[in-house]
């Protein structure tokens, strides 16, 4: 896969905007690890392989196990997630897929009984800014780093 564009180059006060919000949310308080799970889990859900592998990359860097990462696009059925990351997890879901869900009320008093209200706003804009890079990368062919195979040694 070819990259369409650098976007970064072709807008930087648009990317540098998106980035501000991005670092506003990494600082308002919200866990690094319920950033990095709900990055991942939005990104998933819209195929982003660019924004997979960074989040993934940066999840493993918190500390985050790579149990929690496999199992995260099938969170529903597995132990290892709280109830505030459970929470998280469904209004990301909720949310990513808003023409779909239209933020039902169970999934709001769902996240309403595990985060405050500034923490809600402050989470619903953390899944806003992961989807609005989501849809950047993807239309513009963002590539992941590839790693080359390690050869074996003859």
């Amino acid at each position: 896969m070819k990259p369409r564009m650098n976007f970064y180059q072709a807008a930087p006060d648009a990317m540098k905007s998106l980035a501000t919000l991005d670092a506003y949310v990494a600082g308002s308080g919200l866990e690094p690890l319920l950033i990095e799970l709900v990055k991942t889990r939005a990104s998933q859900i819209n195929g982003c392989a660019f924004c997979i592998n960074m989040h993934t990359q940066d999840a493993r860097k918190h500390g985050e196990t790579e149990q929690r990462l496999y199992l995260l696009n099938a969170w529903r059925e597995s132990p290892v997630y709280t109830d505030r990351e459970r929470a998280a997890l469904a209004w990301t879901e909720a949310v990513t897929l808003i023409s779909e869900t239209h933020a039902p009320d169970d999934v709001y008093n769902e996240v309403r009984a595990q985060f405050s209200e500034a923490e809600t706003v402050n989470l619903t804009m953390l899944i806003a800014t992961i989807n609005a890079w989501n849809r950047l990368a993807i239309s513009f062919r963002a590539v992941p780093p590839v790693r080359a195979k390690a050869t074996a040694a003859a």
